[in-house]
């Protein structure tokens, strides 16, 4: 994704950003392995979210952008 990313033009990402939000500055982050394994621990894929007794957290994009970037 990131080498498609570098090869478009600035109005093709401008309409990216548009129609999906922050979504390509996940693209530079780089990823803590340990944080990424702690998230995993909590993440249910049958559900998509992090159960935590109740309630059922879903991030957005923005969200995971702000944890990623910490």
């Amino acid at each position: 994704m990131k080498e498609i990313w570098d090869q478009w033009d600035d109005e093709i990402k401008q309409l990216f950003y548009y129609n999906y939000g922050d979504l390509p500055y996940l693209f530079s982050i780089k990823v803590d392995k340990y944080l990424f394994r702690a998230l995993t621990q909590y993440w249910n894929p049958n559900y998509s979210c992090f159960p935590f007794g109740k309630v059922d957290l879903v991030p957005t994009i923005e969200e995971y952008t702000a944890l990623l970037n910490s």
